[in-house]
């Protein structure tokens, strides 16, 4: 089945500085599904708002989506220790947008990324960017909570075969806590739970400091050349 496609005009790269990015995005109503997700995320896209999006630069292929095998994943020595680390923190589950979460938002973006292009934070931004309509996919919002003190939410899209890590934000002052990998262990012991087959992680750019992280959750598969190849350690 043809679907169709929109392609954007190219603009300044938000990761790699003196590079040029476009998009193909995703505007078939077709596509507005779960199913309709789930097949664009196995095709290398990505979600961020109503937008569903997958880099289509010239001469450029640093963005590279992953996915992380989940009944195959075991956590690395240094995971382990983070998990053991943070073993007085809490998790719970949420499936609606909690009052409290925008503060959070908007005290992490204005701290963590204030030279980031979502600086300053705003409502209609924490709005715009993080939840979706068009996807009809569940969203679940994992908290992790320092005894009564909410300190971070992972934003993650529940797909018929995987979970989709969208964005974390938590308090800086647990920066040191290593949040950011805390909340992926527990996206994946949360995709382990449900019977998921992978949890999407977004793009890896190895160029990119910010973001050449992912590649550290083995085994993992990693989008190139319109497939999908597998990486173990």
């Amino acid at each position: 089945m043809n679907y169709q496609f929109g392609l954007t005009s190219e603009f300044p790269c938000s990761y790699l500085a003196d590079k040029q990015e476009r998009l193909l995005v995703a505007v078939d109503k077709n596509l507005q599904s779960p199913d309709g997700y789930a097949f664009l995320m196995s095709q290398g896209f990505r979600r961020g708002g109503d937008q569903i999006y997958r880099p289509h630069c010239l001469n450029c292929y640093a963005c590279r989506s992953l996915r992380v095998l989940v009944e195959q994943f075991k956590p690395s020595k240094s995971q382990q220790r983070v998990l053991k680390k943070n073993n007085h923190f809490s998790t719970q589950i949420a499936t609606q947008v909690a009052t409290n979460y925008y503060s959070l938002y908007e005290n992490y973006i204005n701290t963590i990324h204030c030279d980031g292009a979502m600086y300053p934070a705003t409502k209609a931004q924490f709005q715009s960017f993080l939840l979706s309509d068009y996807t009809l996919a569940k969203q679940l919002f994992l908290e992790i909570w320092h005894e009564n003190k909410l300190i971070s939410v992972a934003v993650t899209d529940e797909l018929p075969n995987a979970l989709s890590a969208v964005y974390t934000f938590y308090h800086p002052d647990y920066k040191k806590s290593a949040l950011g990998v805390f909340s992926i262990l527990a996206q994946l012991k949360l995709s382990q739970q449900l019977g998921k087959r992978y949890l999407y992680l977004g793009y890896q750019i190895d160029e990119c400091q910010k973001m050449n992280y992912k590649n550290r959750y083995f085994p993992y598969e990693i989008f190139q050349e319109n497939n999908w190849q597998l990486v173990n350690k």
